[in-house]
């Protein structure tokens, strides 16, 4: 049984503090102004925005023993515990939440990290979450002003700020990311 849009706020706020819902609700904002702007379907961005972080607070072993007992992207497990909740999350809200539509489950699963091609509601909900208005980050503003030209555009600025933060700190950077971002390059090289 899929929830209605109350149920679905109801049950994934009662999961997270505070500050986690609402930038939530800043996603959610974004998603949908997003999708207005570039014609995909307002309602679809908003469920995906409202389930993104629906496994974020979760204990590291509960994403583990998800990961591991379903069969999830196991790959996930030698990189950044950061990136599994939304691997995790898609999962919850197929299997608790009803949510059967498969491109609302790939925008939750590829939200943090990318993918690609990337579809246009997966490039949405990923790009919300970069641009939400308490996102405060060096070069959030230039990602906000770029995402109002062309999503690829925002997108690139996105992972370009994310993966130098983990360049600087000397992280690894998940193999997924480097593939949309140089995806996304070309997807925009061709456009000329």
């Amino acid at each position: 049984m899929e929830y209605s849009r109350e149920a679905l706020i109801e049950a994934v706020s009662a999961q997270m503090p505070d500050k986690r819902w609402k930038h939530t609700l800043g996603v959610m904002d974004s998603a949908v102004k997003l999708a207005i702007r570039y014609g995909a379907d307002p309602e679809r961005a908003e469920t995906a925005a409202i389930l993104h972080d629906v496994a974020k607070y979760w204990p590291v072993d509960r994403m583990r023993k998800i990961i591991e007992d379903h069969a999830l992207s196991e790959v996930l497990l030698s990189h950044d515990k950061q990136l599994w909740h939304a691997e995790v999350g898609a999962f919850v809200a197929e299997k608790e939440y009803g949510i059967t539509d498969p491109e609302v489950l790939d925008a939750i699963r590829y939200h943090t990290s990318g993918r690609e091609g990337m579809s246009i509601l997966e490039k949405i909900v990923c790009l919300a979450d970069y641009i939400e208005p308490g996102r405060d980050f060096p070069g959030v503003d230039q990602i906000r002003k770029l995402a109002k030209v062309s999503l690829e555009e925002g997108l690139v600025a996105g992972f370009d700020s994310t993966i130098r933060v983990l360049l600087e700190k000397r992280r690894i950077v998940f193999p997924l990311t480097v593939l949309a971002r140089n995806d996304l390059v070309r997807v925009l090289e061709e456009k000329g």
